[in-house]
């Protein structure tokens, strides 16, 4: 049952024809993840909202609250895990090495976020040459565009 709130949640209503909105029932949310992870999917959107976030101008309330640095130290023991570790930790397991530049390049950084969509279990069980090959690729169509 609790799943099938989060899948409304992350799917959203549907609007119909006449303007109305109506929240998706059961067999739809079946047929939108029959073949897709959820966890990759949640994976893909932390990685959008990063590219997002870092796209923002620096007056931005959401850029300033990213950028803040607490005064007061951690707590003792094992550190809490924060949202960017989990984002930083998604980028080592795509094997994308200069993200930074990534980022700044809109087209490139879409294409990585669909590709995680996909494949972000798989890249890590692929060797790191042919993950290096598909970047240089997304790489060079990009330049083309």
């Amino acid at each position: 049952m609790e799943v099938v709130i989060v899948l409304r949640r992350i799917y959203g209503p549907t609007k119909e024809s006449d303007g109305t909105w109506r929240i998706k029932s059961n067999e739809e949310l079946n047929r939108l993840i029959v073949n897709k992870n959820i966890i990759n999917y949640i994976k893909a959107q932390r990685l959008a909202w990063f590219g997002h976030v870092l796209h923002m101008p620096d007056n931005s309330m959401v850029k300033k609250v990213y950028e803040w640095s607490p005064a007061l130290t951690r707590s003792v023991g094992r550190p809490k895990n924060r949202w960017e570790d989990d984002v930083k930790s998604d980028i080592i397991n795509m094997k994308i090495t200069n993200w930074r530049d990534c980022i700044r390049n809109r087209p490139i950084w879409k294409e990585f976020v669909e590709k995680a969509k996909i494949s972000l279990k798989s890249c890590l069980k692929k060797k790191k040459e042919v993950v290096i090959a598909a970047y240089k690729e997304v790489c060079k169509n990009a330049q083309k565009k």
